[in-house]
């Protein structure tokens, strides 16, 4: 699959990056994705970055403003998910237990949102579509492949995705922890994991993982492009052999080389 024109209802479709570092994170992923750009001016002398692939959208980010900054939040990644209407599910999350952070509002030109902390603590958002359908490439390297929940409670996570978007759940014992695949229509959408005591004070997050050729020569670059590696290049038997990186700004996210044939390698 390559270019895709529609983001099928409460499935992945977009990913954006709030840095601290705007011009230091986008010299980054351009250099290790090869990705191009195009800067939406939103502000004085502030700048909405889509980044593409071959000309095609893939993904976003932006300057943290001033006041996360003092309030030190870090750079991070904010996944949004497809649905038919924003105000409908924006009620119906809250119902279940989550909060709005912002919106639900429009983006002219593109479409319309919701930020939410669901009751796990893992923010989200959700977005409906109008000019703008989301990432544009799909199951090919150097675009958002697959997205991960590590919760603090896994059960309530369970309970709240799966009565929001009617996602199934599949628990996939694997060594030293339980996984759980969420599905629609029996094909998986995202996963989720369990926080143990390991992970300290890192609060529940979603994770974005991007699919790479390579991912040793990958972690490699990161290295040389003044990324940190948090988690080094590690097999998961029939899935892929995956990272996690830090980018120079401070955001968090994932790569992963698939093993199971679903990737396109362009």
């Amino acid at each position: 699959m390559a270019i895709v024109s529609s983001s099928p209802v409460h499935t992945f479709c977009w990913a954006e990056l709030c840095s601290s570092d705007w011009k230091a994170a986008k010299q980054f992923y351009q250099t290790l994705f090869n990705w191009t750009s195009i800067d939406q001016p939103i502000g004085a002398d502030c700048f909405y970055t889509i980044t593409q692939k071959d000309g095609v959208d893939v993904a976003a980010m932006y300057q943290m403003m001033a006041s996360q900054q003092a309030e030190q939040i870090p750079s991070h990644w904010l996944l949004y998910i497809a649905v038919n209407n924003v105000d409908e599910m924006a009620v119906k999350a809250t119902a279940l237990g989550a909060e709005i952070i912002h919106g639900p509002h429009d983006v002219p030109g593109a479409g319309r949102m919701v930020m939410l902390n669901e009751p796990g603590g893992a923010v989200f958002a959700l977005w409906q579509g109008s000019e703008h359908m989301g990432t544009q490439r799909k199951l090919e390297t150097n675009v958002p492949y697959w997205h991960e929940l590590a919760s603090k409670n896994a059960s309530k996570s369970r309970a709240f995705y799966s009565a929001l978007f009617d996602w199934e759940v599949q628990i996939k014992p694997m060594e030293g922890m339980e996984y759980s695949l969420f599905c629609q229509h029996g094909q998986p959408i995202a996963g989720l994991m369990e926080m143990t005591e390991e992970w300290g004070d890192i609060p529940a997050h979603w994770m974005v993982y991007f699919a790479v050729a390579n991912t040793d020569a990958m972690v490699d670059n990161v290295i040389n492009l003044g990324g940190e590696v948090c988690v080094p290049a590690t097999d998961i038997p029939e899935v892929g052999r995956f990272a996690v990186i830090t980018d120079p700004s401070g955001a968090v996210f994932s790569i992963i080389q698939s093993s199971m044939g679903d990737v396109e390698v362009a």
